[in-house]
């Protein structure tokens, strides 16, 4: 006879806490599976059976902590809820260098338990509360290497360049591996060497920071969310041991972005407006600029209309207040003036001023080459061609799309496909309409989606 199962009683009383029904919290949870880049059918029956003692299977787990936690608006963990362990541990460790060992293992081993980690909300808010100075310690006594000078720390520096420079023209799946490796086997342990100074530390914690910062960069390309995010918290406390004002700051600006994009401004506005804060007056004005906007989409993306509009207005007079040349962890963003225009056109979108987001969004494309920022091209266009098309200018906005795709191809990027598949249920309509062109365009968005397939 089969033993009885006992219903998780501390499953039942978060869900209670939340206040959500068994089927708001089953669409909760297959929305957050879907961000991992999973595929789950989670319905209520589902949740009654977790409830009366079932056993969710893979990383289903997770991601009804996460989704508890959306509803509860607190964070919620898997043994909070009688469903054993997270399996990949905390996101932010006291032991960076080991945390950073770990993490490269696991994406080097393609661990599905990893690469499929859920995106935690919060997650986004730790570095508001993240004590740099009691893990600077840690790092301190982690000494056992030979000695590392400045030469070491450029060569790293030009790699991450390379890298970074592959990545813009073929997307967040070209060469990942060969970056991790690079991140885990030769960067890493260079930080438990000896330095001739300080300041050679700092740099050298730096690059590593900007390396880290774009293994998670890839990761978030190729939508594994949850990947992306450890690898940004780690380039927060990688940046905190180099520049704790500036390159701190920067970090909460990459994990902002992250939310934004994945739709979940929770902590936006207060990890913005804290990287502006301890920045401010540290930086040169055109990085202050890129913090500007930032903050300028956090507020959009909370529907603060005046707060957005006011701090696009500083982020433009920020940037036109000098030539000066952006740190090294600034300029891996590409042009400032074309970055400030594209997040500019998002958050006039967000608040649903397409034709002032057409304005800029033309701006960014004439401040990038487009051999050189392959993929951004073609995402910019395929955004441009939204704003034309919410103006009802249907002709134009399938010329534009047209010409997305011209950049789209051998890219290995989700952003691509998630844009593809945005532009087909657009199309589902004009095709209706018998709008020309509209068919063709179509087929050949869908030949391209069964490529990336």
């Amino acid at each position: 006879m089969a033993a009885r199962r006992e219903p998780n009683e501390r499953l039942a009383a978060v869900i209670a806490e939340a206040g959500c029904t068994y089927e708001a919290l089953a669409k909760q949870v297959r929305t957050t599976a879907t961000e991992a880049g999973e595929t789950l059918h989670t319905s209520r029956s589902a949740v009654f059976s977790w409830v009366n003692g079932g056993t969710p299977t893979g990383s289903t787990a997770s991601y009804l902590a996460e989704a508890l936690s959306r509803l509860a608006k607190r964070r919620v963990t898997v043994p909070e809820i009688g469903l054993g362990c997270d399996g990949i541990g905390e996101e932010m460790s006291a032991d960076p260098l080991a945390a950073a060992a770990d993490l490269g293992r696991f994406a080097m081993l393609h661990r599905r338990d990893f690469l499929t980690t859920t995106f935690t909300v919060a997650a986004v808010g730790l570095p508001l509360t993240y004590d740099h100075r009691a893990v600077a310690a840690t790092l301190r006594a982690a000494r056992s290497g030979g000695r590392i000078g400045a030469e070491e720390v450029s060569s790293v520096r030009q790699l991450t360049e390379m890298f970074r420079i592959t990545d813009d023209r073929l997307g967040g799946g070209h060469g990942l591996t060969a970056v991790t490796v690079y991140f885990s086997d030769t960067v890493i342990p260079l930080l438990s060497c000896r330095f001739p100074s300080d300041q050679v530390r700092r740099e050298a914690y730096g690059a590593a920071a900007t390396l880290a910062c774009l293994v998670g960069w890839k990761h978030h390309d190729l939508g594994r969310e949850g990947a992306a995010q450890r690898f940004y918290l780690l380039g927060y406390q990688l940046a905190c041991e180099s520049e704790p004002d500036g390159h701190g700051a920067w970090m909460m600006r990459a994990l902002t972005h992250q939310a934004l994009d994945v739709r979940q401004p929770a902590h936006c506005i207060e990890l913005a407006e804290a990287a502006l804060s301890r920045a401010r007056g540290k930086v040169d004005r055109k990085t202050e600029a890129l913090l500007l906007v930032t903050a300028a989409r956090a507020y959009g993306a909370r529907g603060e209309g005046e707060k957005a509009a006011s701090a696009l207005m500083s982020a433009e007079d920020a940037m036109l207040a000098t030539d000066d040349a952006v740190p090294s962890y600034a300029a891996a963003s590409g042009p400032v003036a074309a970055t400030v225009a594209s997040h500019t056109a998002k958050t006039l979108t967000e608040l649903r001023d397409h034709r002032a987001a057409e304005r800029h969004y033309r701006m960014a494309l004439a401040d990038r080459t487009p051999e050189t920022y392959q993929r951004v091209h073609g995402l910019t266009m395929a955004n441009l061609a939204k704003s034309v098309a919410a103006q009802r200018r249907h002709d134009e906005a399938l010329e534009l799309w047209s010409r997305s795709l011209d950049f789209m191809g051998g890219v290995a990027s989700d952003r691509n496909r998630k844009e593809l598949t945005i532009m087909r249920s657009v199309l589902v309509g004009y095709r209706q309409r018998g709008i020309p062109g509209a068919a063709a365009l179509d087929q050949r968005a869908a030949g391209m989606l069964r490529a990336m397939a």
